[in-house]
């Protein structure tokens, strides 16, 4: 389901009537204009009554067997956690009906600057050539795409909005062929979403930062508002590691900005690259924390040992991953990535576009599918693995005590029609209300 716009006169007509019924916006399946600028007024309050959180685990035995949920009344004020109380149904405010109440989903790698999505069905056509190939195909597409790449955007960020998420971090193309157009109308995008949504943004040579010339564009777009400078697989498209690498480093550097590259290459080239930015991220210590390699294909073909070596490389120079969850013959070792400390974050990466048709837009899907792949069955796990779509923000601990929402915190919250994470993950439950930053916003 995608948010349909109502008008302000009438979304506030309605919030008012609702309000005063005791009834609620989540219930009715009411969605509201993410750009509406009468929900971010400031001092705003909120209170949720019959919210239902996660109070501890269950045992049978040593093992957790389910998870314990009390109703509770939630008060918000300017964006962040008045107070967690008991419940009181007589309390005005938005009856959330039991609703489970989750952190809000964080989307990590996508691209909301090309996409198909809000125009008609279109399947992709078959791959050639590689990646070379399909920047050929994008050098002939991309005039096309951007007549209306922020009509899309603003549809596509609605979507994540209705899967659960409120923060994207968007790759936006910087080539010669759409210049800076494609960050100039996905800016307008974000721009008409920023009440409502946070996003992100990686300044992405998709067609080589030498390969079609790219770099000069890529400094213009360091200053242009961006937070991340990327790359993309610097040995097959650029023909050189150091060359690309060097470059992208010293940019980041330069303008203050993180570091997340696009790297599909595998085998040793895959391998000599990640070692690469490892190194050089520790010799820049102001980049750790700060510096991520999306999709990171190469950690998959390794064998154990080297695996749990570069995990710990990695873990220790602080250069997280940003992964779509790719299954088939080729399993991330996400797993072994935690086990070292990596930052691991998820996304969909590509909503009906060229290059994939089979994005959701749910992270929670990419959750579940991950606890498919490494045999997250039981309560626990299901409740652990949560924390790929909330970015590591779950409502109890290890040892089952409630550690969110608490006073203090954001109000990034979602409410899912579920008893539990574990059942939200392993059924990925549907999301009947997105808040940011106190307001609702789906």
């Amino acid at each position: 389901m995608v948010p349909r716009s109502i008008s302000r006169k009438d979304f506030i007509k309605n919030s008012s009537i609702l309000f005063a019924a005791g009834s609620s916006l989540l219930a009715t399946g009411q969605a509201v204009a993410a750009s509406n600028p009468a929900m971010a007024a400031p001092g705003k309050t909120l209170t949720l009554k019959n919210v239902r959180l996660e109070t501890g685990f269950e045992y049978e035995g040593e093992e957790v067997s389910g998870t314990k949920t009390e109703l509770f009344t939630i008060e918000i004020s300017d964006g962040k956690i008045k107070s967690v109380l008991p419940n009181n149904p007589a309390a005005k405010g938005i009856d959330a009906k039991g609703l489970l109440l989750l952190p809000a989903f964080k989307e990590m790698h996508i691209h909301l600057d090309k996409t198909y999505y809000g125009e008609k069905w279109k399947a992709t056509g078959k791959r050639q050539g590689g990646v070379k190939g399909m920047i050929a195909l994008e050098q002939q597409i991309i005039p096309e795409l951007l007549k209306n790449s922020t009509y899309k955007a603003e549809k596509l960020i609605e979507l994540l909005q209705s899967k659960g998420s409120n923060i994207a971090r968007s790759h936006v193309n910087i080539e010669p062929t759409s210049k800076l157009d494609s960050l100039k109308h996905l800016q307008q995008a974000l721009e008409h979403k920023k009440d409502t949504f946070e996003a992100e943004l990686v300044a992405f040579p998709q067609h080589g930062i030498f390969y079609t010339d790219s770099a000069a564009l890529m400094k213009e777009a360091a200053q242009m508002g961006v937070d991340y400078i990327g790359g993309l697989d610097p040995t097959s498209i650029d023909g050189s590691i150091e060359k690309s690498m060097d470059f992208v480093v010293q940019l980041a550097l330069d303008y203050k900005k993180g570091i997340d590259i696009h790297l599909h290459e595998g085998g040793e080239s895959g391998v000599k690259t990640i070692e690469y930015l490892v190194n050089k991220v520790n010799e820049n210590p102001v980049l750790k924390g700060k510096t991520f390699i999306s999709h990171c294909f190469a950690l998959a073909y390794l064998d154990r040992k080297k695996q749990e070596e570069m995990a710990e490389k990695m873990g220790n120079a602080g250069v997280g991953v940003m992964s779509t969850i790719p299954f088939g013959g080729m399993i991330m070792p996400i797993p072994t990535l935690y086990k070292y400390g990596v930052d691991v974050r998820a996304g969909n990466d590509c909503i009906i576009d060229h290059w994939n048709t089979f994005g959701s837009g749910s992270v929670l899907q990419k959750t579940n599918l991950a606890a498919q792949l490494y045999g997250y069955r039981t309560e626990f796990d299901l409740s652990r693995i949560l924390k790929l779509a909330t970015h590591n923000v779950l409502p109890l601990d290890d040892k089952g005590n409630r550690q969110w929402p608490k006073a203090g915190d954001r109000a990034d919250l979602v409410l899912i029609d579920a008893s539990c994470s574990a059942e939200a993950v392993s059924r990925i439950s549907p999301v009947r209300s997105l808040i940011h930053r106190g307001n609702v916003v789906f």
